[in-house]
């Protein structure tokens, strides 16, 4: 058993995650990109050059997916600043890292798992998602691996797992076996969307690098805990997948009325354009479901006050 810090006590939940005390405003679903700053996005999210890229992002989205962790870790300073940068609202959605999730198989990797909530617990509320993206190697046999990781993870924090084995994409046992867990463990199975990339005609270098890059596996929708995870991705043309992404607006919709708390994370091959295709999605869940909380469109947020000019 994996002796976390003692503040965090029995549940997994130190003080500080309890907000002490503090009522954090909640969005009724996360969305997100998969990064927070991009060459591409200085003339829309990205327009004021004296304010943080972060600051900037968390103004108009409510998630993040952060990619970084699951190369190396933050420092305890980055970490602070991510905090400091980022409203209350705001939810962060961590990779676990491949030291974990890929060298290790799941095991042995006790002091790599409380190193990595060492370092994240800084964000203290914010830390919105846990997510292990297993390999493709990780198939059926490695099951009872999973199900003891899962076990030692401490509570109070939501987690998601991708799997990329195909067995676990034939609806047989072996799936079987997986959605139960989640299901026992009330861990969110990440759906990744990625059929209107595959579906694409393009053949241009971007394009063929994210098809090389991405998994081509069925899609699996369905929510295994209270956190259903989207990842969708378009073609490189993003107005090319709205006929893929319109579906999920009804099903996003469905688990907000099951009183689940969607995370949706939208990516596009060079993630140039993942703002518009994401504030695409949030205008159509908001006109079915006027005052939903999630996203702020940027061309709509108050425009930074001007300097006025000094003396001298």
């Amino acid at each position: 058993m994996i002796q976390y810090p003692c503040s965090w006590g029995k549940d997994g939940l130190s003080t500080k995650m309890q907000y002490n005390n503090r009522v954090v405003m909640a969005s009724d679903y996360f969305i997100g990109l998969p990064q927070w700053k991009h060459p591409q996005w200085i003339n829309t999210i990205l327009s004021d050059r004296e304010q943080p890229e972060l600051s900037q992002y968390a103004a108009s989205f409510s998630s993040v997916e952060g990619n970084t962790t699951f190369y190396g870790l933050p420092t305890t300073e980055t970490v602070q600043r991510w905090y400091q940068q980022t409203p209350d609202g705001f939810r962060f959605c961590f990779k676990f890292p491949q030291a974990i999730s890929h060298q290790s198989g799941l095991q042995h990797c006790e002091q790599a798992l409380l190193e990595t909530f060492r370092q994240l617990a800084p964000l203290e509320h914010k830390l919105g998602m846990l997510c292990l993206q297993l390999p493709a190697r990780f198939g059926p046999s490695h099951l009872p691996q999973l199900a003891g990781f899962l076990q030692t993870l401490p509570a109070g924090f939501r987690y998601a797992v991708e799997v990329r084995h195909p067995a676990f994409f034939e609806g047989g046992e072996a799936e079987k076996q997986l959605n139960g867990l989640l299901h026992l463990m009330g861990v969110n199975r990440t759906m990744f969307d990625t059929r209107a990339l595959f579906a694409t005609t393009r053949t241009d270098p971007v394009t063929r690098e994210a098809l090389q890059q991405k998994p081509q596996l069925p899609l699996r929708v369905l929510a295994t805990g209270d956190a259903p995870m989207l990842r969708f991705i378009t073609p490189l043309h993003w107005q090319e997948g709205t006929e893929w992404l319109q579906p999920w607006v009804d099903k996003l919709l469905q688990w907000l009325d099951a009183g689940k708390t969607p995370f949706v994370f939208m990516h596009t091959p060079s993630n140039a354009e993942a703002p518009e295709l994401a504030r695409w999605l949030a205008q159509q869940l908001e006109q079915q479901r006027p005052g939903l909380k999630g996203f702020v469109d940027w061309k709509e947020r108050p425009r930074a006050r001007q300097r006025q000019p000094g003396l001298f």
